[in-house]
């Protein structure tokens, strides 16, 4: 039996990798417009700071009943669901301020950036069930580094796109512009995509024989996953007291530290500290995210080597035991650079290393998961978002002082306890594939 040339599960895989990209374009539109509009709404840096707190509470709370609600209804309907829900949420940012003033205004955005967050709340947790059904265990911590790539290319994007477009535009315009290609790639996705590869019309024998068989060099081991299925109550409190669950929501959020504080004020950063004019910091900003973008790719492939050759418990385990550490010592250099270019050169390396942990985070959650990958990789997902809430007000605190140095060094230790835990978490086999 012959395999098609071009695998119908990689046209899925582009969908959900251009989700995660639309995602982080959505989120981080805020951070960049947020030096335009504090003079314009007469807002000050702790209330951007709330702002981005709304979004990430909505986020982190909406992760794991965005994995049940995605396993209950179907990846398919969840995408239309949520991509419309986060797209009119993302437009009303900018047309909120022709309408309301004042403190009816900074309550009505809160509002908005909480409803984006929970629209986007399901996003990976679903994913990463899609992934399950529709590639062998041997690629999903590749497939996961590569749509994380996605979310760098959006976040990497974002800075030098809404920073040009405000220059010529103003922030509003500049907002609105960019939230119209969700509309396409929503009504794309509710043509083509399917929930698993029986359900599609398109595929071919070949390809559902080598996915059901899992006729993949790469796959460590011949286990089947399992299709996602509506998960109960039970099934759902044994998950989350599940010692490995935990250990990954916890290392997770200590990352997650590290990653918002590189993700959301790098931009700010460079303004305030670094003295760069808007424009300048607009594409010096990509560099993290660039990096980051790279590094998620080259980690997810990383992982998945690791893991044939070490087994999948120290196979998982190798590149955060060594990337969370360097990155520790990265934010250290940053900080103390006396060149301007020398920290944003520190900086893009941090957030490379940083990123090279995400596929192993998100296929071990779909290991730990299996069958429940959604739910489980949900319940991760916020832990890693409570990182984020922990992060942004901490950062806009010491930042608004001018203490940028201090919001850094809180990260180095985050980086090295998200490291540690890793020596607790045991997923699957001990043994190399072969």
């Amino acid at each position: 039996m012959i395999a098609p040339a071009f695998r119908i599960r990689w046209r899925i895989f582009s969908f959900l990798f251009l989700f995660g990209f639309v995602a982080y374009m959505q989120q981080k539109t805020i951070t960049v417009a947020a030096a335009s509009m504090m003079p314009d709404l007469g807002f000050s840096q702790e209330q951007i700071g709330w702002l981005e707190q709304a979004f990430v509470w909505g986020y982190a709370i909406f992760q794991m009943p965005g994995g049940v609600f995605g396993q209950r209804i179907g990846a398919r309907r969840t995408f239309v669901i949520i991509g419309l829900t986060a797209f009119f949420a993302t437009l009303a940012t900018p047309l909120a301020p022709e309408v309301f003033r004042g403190q009816t205004l900074f309550v009505v955005l809160l509002g908005v950036q909480a409803l984006l967050g929970c629209s986007q709340g399901a996003i990976f947790p679903v994913s990463s069930g899609v992934f399950e059904a529709w590639f062998p265990p041997g690629r999903w911590s590749f497939v996961q580094g590569l749509q994380t790539m996605g979310l760098g290319l959006g976040a990497a994007l974002t800075p030098p796109l809404i920073a040009s477009l405000m220059q010529t535009l103003g922030w509003r315009p500049a907002l609105i512009w960019t939230s119209l290609p969700a509309l396409l790639l929503i009504a794309l996705w509710a043509w083509y995509g399917r929930n698993t590869p029986r359900e599609h019309p398109a595929i071919s024998a070949a390809e559902l024989a080598e996915i059901d068989a899992h006729v993949d060099v790469t796959a460590p081991r011949g286990a089947k996953p399992e299709v996602p299925a509506p998960i109960t109550a039970r099934q759902l409190l044994a998950l989350v007291g599940d010692r490995n669950v935990l250990l990954l929501a916890i290392s997770y959020l200590c990352m997650n530290y590290t990653f918002y504080l590189l993700s959301n004020w790098v931009f700010l950063y460079l303004v305030q500290e670094r003295r760069f004019s808007l424009l300048e910091s607009g594409w010096l900003a990509t560099a993290p995210p660039l990096a980051a973008a790279l590094g998620a790719g080259i980690g997810g492939l990383a992982t998945s080597i690791a893991c044939r050759r070490l087994g999948d418990r120290w196979g998982y385990r190798a590149v955060p035991l060594v990337a969370l550490p360097v990155a520790a010592l990265l934010l250290l250099l940053a900080v103390d650079a006396s060149s301007p270019y020398l920290a944003v050169a520190a900086l893009a390396a941090c957030f490379g290393c940083v990123e090279l942990t995400e596929g192993a985070f998100w296929g071990a959650g779909m290991a730990v998961g299996r069958g429940n990958t959604m739910a489980v990789c949900g319940f991760m997902n916020t832990g890693g978002n409570l990182g984020g809430i922990i992060s942004i007000p901490i950062v806009a605190h010491f930042s608004g002082e001018h203490r940028w140095q201090t919001a850094f060094l809180i990260g180095v230790g985050f980086a090295i306890v998200s490291a540690l835990a890793w020596l607790g978490i045991e997923v699957g086999s001990t043994e190399p594939a072969g």
